[in-house]
């Protein structure tokens, strides 16, 4: 059975390059593959989720190994998973364990502050235990591969970027309205009876939410791509949660040095962290990066970055993103900034193309 795709997005699959490159998510979409977190849900967890949390990530470890072997194993049709009996404990429950215990030494991010949010202190992005959705809807803005999106956008963020182009939710922890991880599967499933193509949990920034995204999976039912949408500034912990169970990936790659990311959005050792979690992600699912083009960081962020791609990950796609325009702080403290105080120029695009193109980098397919 397929579902169905809009006219806008039809172009971009006759093209071998996206169908070779997202291969898996399309057959999902055509219900010939299984999403990675129903095949989890299968794949049994032999342990005591009471164990002290040293020995739980030892399991983790272990189980996630084994899950390799087994979903590859599923999509070659060696294992029908519908004759797999439901173990009495699987692999997400234990993702759900672990990732509430984060919850109580908060370190979803890279950050690491340490916030008790089971107990309702508020970490670095101001949230406590619970997720708060500021809005959900098919949208068919993104990039043509992924339309039309069952957008989920969570309050909060992570990362504090002078320019954000969505302040009024990456800055205010209160919008919106809270969620519990039922009700953010109640979200998922009408978005997915409406032709949503994928469940796209993004923001402000899904990644202090993990928690509840996580345990939404347990009463998520439907054959849909997960999709995290994402600076990625997870820590390590949370990716391993994260790629078992996401089946494509839609991360910003915003700087090409440590250096700018401290000064523009407030992080530190932006570049080893990201770099390191693409490659995390490449490893296990579909990516499509999103690269923002900013005035004057065509030598310092975009050409590195392009050039990390081409090395490291070569077969993602990437996103070559011209609609900066100076925003929040960006524009109101122009005098603090004056680098990213205009918005792109032609030029800067040109180049910024003509680079992917020389290291023969997959990107317009998404344009």
């Amino acid at each position: 059975m397929w579902r169905v795709i809009r006219p806008d997005s039809l172009r971009v699959w006759k093209d071998p390059e996206v169908v070779r490159r997202l291969a898996r998510y399309r057959a999902i979409i055509d219900n010939e593959r299984l999403a990675k977190y129903l095949i989890a849900k299968k794949f049994a967890f032999g342990g005591d989720l009471s164990l002290p949390t040293p020995s739980l990530w030892d399991l983790h470890t272990e189980s996630s190994s084994g899950f390799e072997d087994f979903i590859a194993r599923v999509d070659a049709n060696e294992i029908d998973i519908s004759e797999v009996a439901n173990p009495p404990r699987n692999l997400l429950d234990l993702k759900i364990e672990l990732a509430n215990r984060i919850l109580a030494d908060c370190h979803f991010c890279e950050r690491r502050c340490g916030a008790d949010r089971t107990k309702d202190e508020k970490g670095w992005c101001k949230l406590g235990a619970e997720s708060r959705v500021s809005s959900a809807f098919l949208h068919t803005g993104e990039e043509a591969p992924l339309v039309p999106s069952g957008t989920i956008f969570f309050s909060s963020c992570c990362f504090g970027c002078v320019f954000c182009q969505n302040a009024d939710i990456s800055t205010n922890p209160n919008s919106g309205h809270v969620v519990s991880p039922e009700g953010l599967a109640a979200v998922a499933a009408g978005l997915h009876r409406d032709g949503a193509l994928n469940i796209n949990y993004v923001g402000g920034d899904p990644i202090p939410n993990t928690h509840t995204i996580l345990e939404s999976l347990f009463y998520q039912t439907s054959n849909v791509t997960q999709l995290w949408n994402s600076n990625l500034y997870c820590s390590e912990e949370t990716m391993s949660l994260l790629t078992d169970v996401f089946d494509v990936w839609l991360p910003d790659f915003k700087y090409g040095n440590n250096e700018c990311a401290e000064r523009l959005s407030g992080v530190k050792d932006y570049f080893d962290i990201v770099s390191r979690n693409h490659l995390l992600a490449y490893n296990s699912g579909e990516v499509i990066i999103r690269h923002l083009v900013m005035p004057n960081h065509i030598e310092c962020c975009t050409i590195p970055i392009l050039e990390w791609v081409a090395e490291k990950i070569p077969h993602c796609i990437v996103n070559i993103m011209g609609q900066y325009r100076p925003e929040h702080r960006a524009r109101s403290e122009r005098d603090k900034f004056p680098d990213i105080a205009r918005r792109v120029s032609l030029e800067e695009m040109q180049l910024a193309r003509a680079k992917t193109d020389e290291l023969g980098i997959c990107w317009r397919p998404v344009d």
